[in-house]
């Protein structure tokens, strides 16, 4: 199974090369002064099907119709030209994770009961009548091995459909509504010590008859299962999580902790979907902790207490708001995370100097400790006006070393025009997702989060619902949705997500790709795309602020940024050469 095939001919590309010992680089069909008749096979004597090195294309160990061993269930009998697979496995390797098997150990595609193939079809042939398979007796007496497709039932095609996306289907899956109820335990054993889990003891234990939380569990996963769209593969991957963290509980039946469902993929399992499923069956406990959390311990962990106290409260007030007077709303967590960025050198500077509270800083003092210029100082002065106004609301400081004190303005960049020939080519892209989210900032000028956040039903008519405005699409931008939109029904017919760009993560939920979806394939950014069209806008109106305003939404701070650039030294000779217009039809 190892010997790669002979090269193709030189001639045709078609035929194998008559022989390789000595280097032949013409079939008999192309030698010069053909074509010649091959010769007999000399291992079987075959006057047709002839391949390469005198064999024909069944003796060639290189050949497609080579026999061999099956890769999942070591069967005789199958071909390279199936990926030396027979076709169970085949079916297994598209529904089943690959692990190692409880009984033999080879590292193959495993079932529901932790065994590959193999071992299972050996336990069937073993066990007893009216008695549960044994893989005891399984592993003591070994293996028969077969001739391949020997165990696999034809079905023609079109008789075996899947039942997605039909209402009436999904309710046939659903047992008639017949879904099993389960109440977790209230109480918790509390653990002295936690040790890492044994591999062999868990597979045992994965290898029991399902509980009734277990079966609960299955009942919601087919049912989300059915109405999402998923594959067979993703529902299998499910339920042996959920087995996994089953297995692994301290307290078996009580709800489980979304911290023990990110280790699952160390074990072999899938982690997001896993937190869905006990997220619609009401059995997880959210104690996942914000990346800014660990950010923020990880900058403060060698400052003292009560620095850490004040810090720590300003932290929670950013994240979480506050109700009580005064009451502030909850900010992003990135906005914490640059705020921390800004202020964690200061903070370390005071520290060392022996300040052990933030009440002992004064105003002299922390004008003394800011950056000289930059991006940096911009950050530290928004990030401890922020503070010191958490802390005093709180009266936690006696005064704000901030106020009055204005905020250092940002150098403010120069937009620039993109190159026309690396729009164009992201254009014309063979992905429709990466064509059509070009052709909508290049013609549109539609931000990331926007593009993320687009829905189905926001384009009618030829026409985006944006926000307070309404865009009529191009001509371009419409052939490259209606390409993209033939793309999405048939990649993912029965996708509940009302996104109007998913990819394989999203599609089986209903939660938007990420904004650098699919900026890395189209190898652009979009921010850089989207001032080269705000650019062209207003080098084609003469620097129009009022028109560029009211087509891209944005304020007269932003546009007047753009309006600089007419006279600008290096964009004020003349319009900008770009010949990717709204106009063209690219």
């Amino acid at each position: 199974m190892s010997t790669p095939p002979p090269p193709k001919c030189a001639v045709c590309q078609v035929n194998r090369i008559a022989w390789t010992k000595p280097r032949m680089e013409f079939c008999y069909e192309c030698l010069p002064g053909g074509p010649i008749t091959p010769p007999p096979c000399r291992s079987c004597g075959s006057r047709d099907r002839y391949f390469s090195q005198g064999q024909c294309d069944s003796c060639h160990p290189g050949a497609p119709m080579h026999p061999g061993s099956c890769r999942g269930c070591l069967a005789w009998g199958v071909h390279r030209a199936h990926s030396w697979y027979c076709w169970s496995c085949r079916w297994w390797a598209t529904h089943y994770p690959t692990a190692e098997c409880m009984v033999c150990g080879r590292h193959t595609t495993i079932g529901d009961a932790g065994t590959c193939r193999l071992c299972s079809v050996e336990g069937r042939r073993v066990k007893e009548p009216g008695r549960a398979v044994d893989l005891a007796t399984v592993k003591r007496n070994g293996q028969q091995l077969y001739l391949a497709n020997l165990h696999h039932t034809y079905v023609p095609r079109g008789k075996g459909k899947r039942l997605r996306g039909n209402p009436a289907d999904v309710k046939h899956l659903q047992h008639n509504g017949d879904v099993a109820e389960f109440t977790p335990l209230r109480w918790r054993q509390l653990l002295l010590f936690r040790m890492p889990p044994n591999q062999g003891a868990l597979k045992r234990r994965i290898a029991v008859p399902d509980t009734e939380m277990l079966t609960y569990c299955d009942s919601v996963l087919r049912d989300h299962a059915a109405r999402h769209g998923w594959s067979k593969k993703l529902t299998n991957e499910v339920k042996r999580s959920l087995k996994l963290l089953h297995a692994l509980q301290d307290t078996p039946g009580a709800k489980i902790h979304a911290s023990d469902v990110l280790e699952l993929p160390r074990l072999g399992g899938t982690a997001l979907s896993t937190l869905e499923i006990l997220a619609a069956a009401d059995l997880l406990i959210d104690d996942r902790t914000l990346a800014v959390r660990h950010y923020f311990a990880k900058h403060t962990a060698d400052l003292p207490p009560a620095m850490v106290s004040q810090l720590q409260t300003w932290l929670d007030v950013m994240i979480e708001g506050s109700r009580q007077a005064p009451r502030r709303r909850a900010r992003h967590p990135q906005t914490a995370h640059l705020h921390i960025l800004g202020m964690s050198p200061i903070l370390r500077t005071w520290a060392e100097a022996g300040y052990q509270s933030l009440a002992e800083v004064s105003r002299k003092d922390f004008v003394a400790a800011l950056p000289a210029r930059g991006a940096h100082r911009n950050f530290a002065e928004q990030g401890f006006r922020s503070l010191f106004r958490v802390l005093r609301a709180r009266k936690m400081i006696f005064i704000d070393p901030t106020r009055g004190l204005s905020i250092t303005p940002v150098s403010v960049t120069v937009p620039l025009p993109l190159d026309s020939e690396a729009i164009r080519k992201a254009l014309n892209s063979p992905d429709p997702a990466v064509a059509l989210a070009v052709a909508l900032v290049a013609f549109h000028a539609v931000t990331s989060p926007q593009l993320a956040a687009m829905q189905l039903t926001d384009i009618r008519d030829g026409r985006l619902a944006l926000q307070d405005r309404t865009i009529p699409l191009a001509g371009p931008v419409l052939a490259r949705l209606s390409a993209y939109l033939d793309h999405r029904s048939k990649t993912w017919p029965a996708t509940l997500n009302a996104h109007l760009f998913i990819n394989r993560k999203t599609a089986p939920r209903t939660t938007p790709v990420s904004r650098n979806f699919p900026w890395i394939a189209a190898q652009l950014k979009p921010q850089a795309l989207r001032e080269d069209r705000i650019l062209q806008e207003i080098h084609a109106t003469g620097g129009d602020v009022r028109r560029i305003c009211d087509l891209f939404g944005l304020s007269i701070t932003a546009a007047l940024r753009y309006a600089n650039t007419l006279e600008h030294p290096d964009l004020a000779n003349g319009p900008i050469d770009n010949s990717v217009a709204p106009s063209a039809d690219h």
